[in-house]
């Protein structure tokens, strides 16, 4: 389990592999020590690690993970966005994220508004339910507070340090991103189809 702060930055030196994909990743700056087994969160996506290399760690991606989240396109070069599992006593600062990503959807449009940007993201049929003015929404791992919700799209201001910090700033419209809805949201939305389901049997 994550909380969407993300800590460090990575960079994919090497990918191998087609159906199961094997990456290796570089933590940019220093990275406390890492041992295998240790979840991982790769721009919102919860990967173990599998063996140590010299410059950092290997994980594996089953074909699943490639189909319902970016991996599949990413590039040795990229930039992504890292944060270790949260640990009993550390300090909660975003929302608590799994690290299970529940949809792909693009970038519709960058704003800048003063210091920070409004970025405008397409809204999947299959998280409407789930996001809500003022909740929160992980965005390639990074925890973000939503701004506005329409029909088919939704909005987060992106204040300068946080920008300054994750691959967000990396991103353009037209740009893939991770999304992962409020674990909270996942389950008032469940109770509420269950008591809707409930009272149409009465």
């Amino acid at each position: 389990m994550f909380t969407g702060i993300v800590t460090h930055l990575g960079l994919v030196e090497r990918i191998e592999g087609e159906a199961v994909r094997t990456l290796e990743i570089q933590p940019l700056g220093r990275f406390d020590t890492v041992e295998v087994g240790a979840s991982i969160a790769h721009a919102g996506v919860c990967l173990t690690v599998a063996a140590l290399t010299e410059r950092g760690w290997r994980v594996e991606a089953s074909a699943e993970t490639l189909a319902r989240t970016t991996l599949g396109r990413w590039r040795p070069g990229d930039r992504i966005n890292l944060e270790r599992s949260l640990r009993i006593g550390d300090e909660l600062g975003g929302h608590l994220v799994f690290g299970h990503v529940d949809a792909v959807a693009p970038i519709l449009a960058i704003e800048e508004q003063a210091d920070c940007r409004r970025i405008w993201i397409e809204l999947p049929t299959e998280l409407a339910p789930l996001v809500a003015v003022k909740g929160s929404i992980a965005v390639d791992g990074v925890s973000l507070t939503v701004v506005d919700v329409e029909a088919d799209r939704f909005s987060l201001v992106i204040v300068p340090h946080t920008w300054a910090v994750t691959t967000l700033r990396d991103r353009r419209a037209g740009d893939l991103v991770n999304l992962e809805a409020d674990m909270l949201a996942r389950y008032v939305a469940r109770q509420l189809a269950v008591g809707s389901l409930g009272a149409a049997r009465v």
